[in-house]
This record gives structure tokens, sequence and C-alpha cells, in this order.
């Protein structure tokens, strides 16, 4: 079988656009989770279409039948459709009402299903504002410096809501570009294990460490090497909402070109004159160059 043509879809995977073909979207088999992802603005431009798509399906019903609507107004299509309207709705205002048998079928049709997308519209509105949504802000760059005599890979994040989280967990993940012997070429996810990977209080910030020894995956690696494996960073931060209880989690995904060598974060946290501390989130992303660092094209662990 041929290489499919086209763009496809687009996805992007550690750091990577993937394009996706001949793996068709059924909107009818998973409806709830598009309805669940979509902006806020989308899904009501969704819901306002369904009602329009709704009422001009059942104005034309109502016209297939002769003088079905007592006192129609206007008496053309537009008259049956703000019909429609009241009955989809359920609001009757007394005035039009059907006249005919046929008539009364396709209204009690139309009541049923006006009820239930209702009540679906409602619960999905309400799954959507329940939803835990985390705000979690991660710094653009990581950066790789010297620390305590070892080579280490930082990368900072923020709890942009301040509110507690507690048992915040976080995980590392490098992907690498690699071939086997037999010369398959394959996407390989390594673990990279981080100096502390559970915060019993995430409030403000955090950051997170990974020791560049002959044990990672990134010993021996420099700028270039990163850029031929195509290497994608995944962080990953999961934790509770101490207030609801709710589990939340975020991900970032940094491509090897935003890490930045031989730089250090500038310190988020500064006391003033009264000896009151401040943490300034606007150096979020702040990095600075390392004094006295050797070339930023060293090798970490070399």
């Amino acid at each position: 079988m041929g290489r499919a043509g086209g763009k496809g879809r687009q996805l992007e995977v550690g750091g990577r656009i993937i394009h996706v073909h001949r793996l068709p979207l059924k909107l009818g088999h998973d409806i709830y989770h598009v309805a669940m992802t979509m902006s806020w603005p989308q899904f009501y431009v969704a819901i306002a279409a369904l009602f329009f798509v709704l009422n001009m399906l059942f104005a034309s019903l109502y016209q297939l039948g002769e003088a079905s609507i007592a006192n129609q107004f206007p008496r053309d299509f537009w008259g049956a459709f703000f019909f429609s309207v009241e009955t989809l709705a359920t609001v009757g205002y007394g005035d039009m009402h059907p006249q005919t048998v046929y008539a009364h079928i396709i209204s009690m049709l139309e009541i049923f299903i006006g009820m239930m997308s209702l009540a679906l519209v409602t619960g999905v509105t309400f799954a959507r504002f329940s939803l835990p949504r985390s705000r979690i802000v991660f710094a653009r760059n990581p950066v790789i410096r010297q620390m305590d005599g070892v080579t280490v890979l930082m990368l900072r994040a923020a709890n942009a809501r301040q509110n507690v989280i507690v048992d915040a967990t976080a995980q590392l993940h490098v992907l690498f570009d690699t071939v086997s012997r037999e010369g398959t070429r394959l996407r390989r996810l390594h673990d990279l294990k981080l100096q502390r990977q559970h915060h019993p209080m995430f409030v403000l910030s955090w950051t997170l460490m990974h020791v560049i020894d002959e044990h990672s995956p990134l010993y021996g690696l420099d700028a270039d090497a990163l850029a031929g494996l195509h290497a994608g960073f995944i962080l990953s931060i999961s934790g509770s909402d101490e207030i609801t209880r709710q589990s939340m989690a975020s991900r970032h995904v940094f491509r090897h070109d935003d890490i930045r060598w031989n730089h250090q974060y500038q310190d988020l946290l500064y006391t003033d004159e009264q000896g009151e501390d401040h943490v300034d989130f606007g150096l979020l992303h702040a990095i600075s160059p390392m004094p006295a660092s050797p070339s930023s094209q060293d090798a970490p662990g070399m």
C-alpha cells in the first residue's frame, strides 16, 4: 500500500508536528469527548447551529401538511419556523397551535426532542463547568547548567491559580529518534529521574532538576546531538486541589532548541527592606547566562 497523500490531521507529539492519515474521525461515536474538549465559543456556536437546524427541519415538516398550524403568522415558511421555536423550547404563547392530527404528531415528536436536548445541553454545560482545570504555567525555556559540581537540566513551573495542590507529582520524559540494529526507525521514550519528584504542597513555584550523569539518557549529548535525535521533552505535573479534592493534571512539551545551555533562572523570590518576602511571577521565564561558564555547546557529563 502506498503512502497517503496530502497533509492529513496535524498532531504535536514530543515537540514535533505529526500528520495523521487514514484515521477517519467518527463524530457520532465520540461526540461527548468533542463537546468536552472544544472551546466555549465553539460549544455555543455548535449549540446554536443545532437549534437552528432542528427548527428548520421541523418547520419543513409542518409546511408539508395542509393548514397544520392555526393562526400561523406569517403565513409562509417563517411562520412555521417561529412556531417550531416555541414548540421545541416548550414555550407556548397560546396563539399559534397545531390543528391537525399530522401537526399534533409532529409537535409531540418535537416536544420530546426539545426536552431531551435541553437535558443533554444542560448536562454537558455543567460537566464543562465542573471539569477541573489546572492553571500551571511552565517556563518557556529549560536550562542546563552546573550546580554543586554536576550538570543538571532544570525546568520551572508555577501555580498561577495559587490554590494549594496537594501531593503534587512531576514526571519528565525525553523522546529520541533511534535506529535499531536491523535498521528500523523508532521513536523511543526515556524516563528522566528528577531529584525531587513529589511536592507535598505546590502553591507558588517549583523548580525541577534532573542530574545528567552516566545513568542519564542525556549523558554525553550536546545541542547538536539533541537536534540530530529530534529530542522532545515532556513534563507532566498532577495533584489534587485541596478545596475540591478533584484530581488535576497539566503537561508541557519542550523542543530540543528550547533548552538554554549554561544559563540560569532568575530568582522569583526576594525580600524587601522590611524583611517581607515577595514572589514576582513576571520573572518566571527570565533567564541569564551563567558567569564564567564553559562553552555553551559542551556536552553534559563529558
